[in-house]
């Protein structure tokens, strides 16, 4: 008999037959529900909501034979009255809050976790479905040969229409991504987790690829329902920390399932574009763009995990996978390359080739040539993967010395099989090869290594007390060590593949000599010194407007010009946005963070330096978050200039490269705004906005400034901080190698990092470090036409709003005030209210919208629709966190800190942002 089970979205289903589904209206809609959320209903997709109501069913099925109908009954009223509230205006709301407060009281702490358990476990499966129909969709336009606004061709045509073909290509071909992937801990899913839900959403994309029916539709049930069914049995926090290892396996996980094919496979699409009819039968007009870069395993500011030995092992870990990667690449075209030599004869080169690799080992080359009779390209490509073999087991009779040999090798075989008059063979499968080889090495990604500035003064220091070979402190001789380790990882795998000395808190001239003089004695008299190239890192406000003061005494440090020499003269400047934004607020930040790098750009200039900005951006708005694609066309004149590089976070690896579909659709985004962020038309109208709104631009900072720090510098707010929001509970979390604190206490914002900061006011509903002091600056502004004005011409502007929007649109008053009031501190907590008012009201009116995201029809309705859900997990956190600052006994304790970092990891996974 079919029986009702839980609705999650209105999607779970009996066995057999659906109650009412995600996008639908239901039947019997109530007179006071708000016109956004039936539009938000009717704006979901079929596909998708045919995805969420299947997977939706058959987690409430999970549900009912694991843990008991009651449990789902529990479930589904805690649901309807968190949509009750949700919907209800003004007076209702709190009203019907409390209602859903009291039903979260009565659950006793176990039926609390299982209940946090079912919506967290709902919210992966709706991520996943989410994923699962952006996929489908790029994947029908691509097969409906439907290029998007913002693709990398779109991006070409406009450019060429601009400053000519000739000069188009010259800048496509000297475009540079440089992405650079970190370990800071703001991935709140465990891999675990990760692992399920990936199963499931491979079983998913085998349901819409087979024609399903009868007796195989019943096989995909059971299939989803056993993986489903071992995602609810999975523990979904972590029981400890992971180690910095872990942390760099989690991201060659990430390089093995879609990177190595992915970035290749856009360079092929491009020169599709490029070469139009050619492409294939002439070499190709593209370039390998991308440059992988990481700072796992070699960022040690704050955390002592990271040693010398460690980034040594991270080092080795990347260029196995690497090395292994392309010898399984150069099987593959081998395989291809079945080409007799009577219809494709090998060029002189080639069969010079083929000499001395049967002079360097003869059994090897007699066994190629046995499995290719008559083939000599596809025995040449044998044997290059049995070097690459060796290489991986260091066998130095063998092995490659370096990825340059490879490339000549395989550019001897691919030069041949042009001459044969075979172009096509040429510049398919082993034009791959060559682009993985240029795009990767033997290093896979450049290990840049970071460390604080007060740590490199201490060294210099003790060292200066003691003598280099004296009794040194430990964090001296780590110090000294890590220099050494970069010179071996340098002997190993090349220059490539660890150079950049990133130095945080940059802060006088003499933090960036400090690296190259502890490099000095590190090796004493030079032999084996490595190549370094110390960046600064300008974080705080005052940094960032002393930066170029900062650069230029920097010029005159020889290490310095001797690099620049070495370099044609390239320089790169790191700008940090979390700390920034801690700072002074979101808004100066941004305003600061704008004018910085026009000065900086401009500086470069006079001095005739190719400039590398390098944004150490979150993936949480309130770190510098939000589309890079957008924030890149927002740029100044003459600070990007074909290049862009960025930190990509925790959470966001996962997000933008975890699906190769979505990492080509990414590196398109954002190579076409670096491309399109130089035209005369862009660069016109920045320089113009920057221009027209600059006393604008002077009032919202000075007023945002003032009101944040009215804030944040109140007698006792980091305390009280700490009371309204899970901020300790959070650094409980087993997320990252990384501590959540510089110090062992909060008693100022100076002793907290940046993701901790933001991921415990999103977990309040608050969002507070991606908002606060917008709507005060605004309402001191006034003129409501200046700012409309400036939203329409202002890029700068219009991505600050955009992206304020969005956290607006995660936050929640009602759920914000059940926080705030854990605290003792009414005036600040009137003062965050008042604000998140003030600043909602005013985006409205200057972005013209009736609610948040309302002309983000897709995005907008989405997060409409989970909000309740979210709302859910909320309130059994609230009433934890109250348990808890109540001083609960210690009985209680263990279990209440569980199910509050379980609904951390929900709440994360509905708002689809954590730090």
């Amino acid at each position: 008999m079919a029986r009702p089970l839980l609705r999650f979205g209105c999607c779970f289903r009996s066995l057999g037959g659906c109650a009412s589904t995600l996008g639908r209206v239901t039947e019997n809609p109530t007179p006071e529900a708000p016109a956004e959320r039936d539009l938000a209903r009717h704006a979901v997709p079929d596909p998708l909501r045919d995805d969420v109501r299947l997977l939706g069913g058959l987690l409430g099925q999970v549900i009912a034979e694991s843990s008991g109908e009651g449990l789902l009954a529990d479930v589904e009223k805690l649901r309807e009255l968190a949509i009750r509230a949700h919907e209800a205006r003004d007076a209702e709301g709190p009203a019907a809050l409390d209602q859903a407060m009291e039903l979260v009281e009565s659950f006793s702490l176990e039926r609390a976790e299982q209940v946090a358990r079912a919506f967290t476990c709902y919210f992966h499966l709706a991520n996943l479905a989410e994923e699962h129909h952006r996929v489908r969709v790029l994947r029908q336009r691509q097969a409906q040969s439907l290029t998007e606004d913002d693709s990398l061709s779109k991006a070409v045509q406009q450019l060429a229409s601009e400053v000519g073909e000739d000069e188009a290509l010259r800048r496509v071909q000297a475009l540079e991504f440089r992405p650079v992937l970190t370990a800071h801990p703001t991935e709140a899913r465990r891999p675990a987790v990760s692992g399920a839900v990936r199963r499931i959403s491979d079983l998913l994309t085998e349901r819409d690829h087979s024609q399903l029916g009868g007796t195989t539709q019943a096989e995909s049930d059971r299939a989803l329902l056993a993986q489903i069914d071992a995602l609810w049995r999975t523990s979904l926090i972590r029981a400890s920390k992971p180690q910095v290892l872990d942390e760099v396996a989690a991201a060659l996980e990430v390089f093995d399932a879609t990177m190595f094919e992915t970035f290749p496979r856009v360079y092929h699409r491009l020169d599709d574009f490029l070469a139009g009819p050619d492409a294939g039968r002439r070499e190709p007009l593209a370039r390998p763009f991308v440059s992988l870069g990481s700072w796992i395993g070699g960022d040690r500011d704050g955390n002592p995990n990271v040693t010398a030995d460690v980034t040594r092992a991270a080092a080795a870990l990347a260029s196995e996978h690497a090395v292994r990667a392309l010898e399984a690449s150069a099987r593959d075209v081998a395989d291809r390359l079945s080409l007799h030599d009577g219809s494709t004869p090998p060029s002189e080169e080639l069969l010079a080739l083929r000499q001395r690799q049967a002079q360097r080992d003869t059994g090897l080359s007699a066994a190629a040539d046995a499995d290719a009779p008559g083939e000599t390209h596809r025995a040449a490509l044998l044997v290059i993967a049995a070097r690459l073999a060796a290489t991986q087991e260091r066998n130095a009779d063998l092995q490659y010395g370096s990825p340059d040999e490879l490339e000549a090798d395989l550019v001897t075989v691919q030069a041949s099989l042009v001459a044969a008059g075979a172009p096509r063979v040429a510049y398919g499968s082993l034009q791959r090869l060559l682009w993985q080889v240029q795009t990767f090495g033997f290093h896979l990604a450049e290990l840049e290594v970071r460390q604080h500035s007060q740590v490199h003064a201490a060294a210099l220091e003790d060292i200066a007390a003691n003598g280099v070979h004296g009794s040194l402190e430990p964090r001296t001789r780590e110090v000294l060590d890590t220099f050494r380790a970069i010179g071996a990882v340098q002997q190993r795998y090349g220059i490539k593949a660890a150079r950049r000395y990133i130095v945080s808190f940059t802060q006088a001239p003499e933090h960036l000599e400090a690296v190259y003089q502890l490099a000095e004695h590190a090796f004493g008299d030079g032999a084996d010194a490595p190549v370094i190239d110390a960046i600064p890192l300008f974080e705080t406000f005052d940094d960032l407007e002393n930066s170029v003061e900062i650069l230029e005494a920097a010029l005159a440090f020889p290490a310095v010009q001797r690099r620049l020499a070495e370099t044609d003269r390239r320089i790169e400047v790191m700008l940090g946005y979390s700390d920034s934004s801690k700072d002074v607020g979101p808004v100066a930040a941004t305003l600061a963070l704008h004018s910085a790098q026009e000065r900086i750009a401009r500086w470069a200039e006079r001095n005739e330096l190719t400039l590398t900005l390098f944004h150490g951006r979150g993936g949480a708005l309130g770190r510098g978050g939000g589309p890079a694609n957008r924030a890149v066309l927002a740029q100044p004149p003459g600070s990007v200039d074909g290049r862009f590089k960025l930190t990509e976070q925790g959470e966001v690896i996962l997000a933008r490269y975890g699906d190769p579909v979505i990492a080509e659709r990414h590196i398109e985004e954002v190579a076409a705004a670096t491309l399109l962020q130089a035209s005369p038309s862009v660069e016109k109208r920045n320089a113009e906005a920057t221009r027209a709104f600059a006393e604008l631009a002077s009032r919202l900072d000075a007023t945002s400034r003032a009101r944040f720090h009215e804030l944040v510098k109140a007698d006792g707010f980091p305390q009280w901080f700490a009371q309204v929001t899970p901020l300790e509970e959070v650094g409980l979390l087993n997320i990252g190698s990384r501590p959540a604190k510089r110090g062992l206490s909060v008693n100022s914002l100076d002793d907290l990092r940046a993701i901790p900061w933001v991921f415990a006011w999103s977990q309040a509903r608050i969002n507070l470090a991606g908002w606060f002091g917008l709507g005060t600056a605004l309402a001191q502004a006034g003129d409501l036409d200046e700012l409309q004005r400036a939203y329409r011409e202002w890029p700068l502007f219009t991505t600050l709003l955009d992206n304020i929007e969005m956290s607006l649109a995660k936050s929640d008053e009602h759920i914000a005030e059940r926080y705030l009031a854990l605290g003792d501190r009414d005036d600040l907590a009137q003062m965050v209210l008042d604000e998140m008012r003030l600043t909602r009201e005013w985006v409205l009116k200057v972005t013209g919208s009736a609610w948040p995201l309302e002309r983000r029809r897709v995005l907008g309705r989405a997060v409409q629709l989970r909000s309740p859900y979210v709302d859910a997990l909320s309130l059994i956190q609230v009433r934890s966190l109250a348990a808890l600052r109540r001083g609960a006994d210690d009985a209680a304790v263990d279990q209440l800190r569980h199910v509050l970092l379980l609904t951390v990891s929900g709440v994360s996974a509905g708002l689809q942002n954590t730090g």
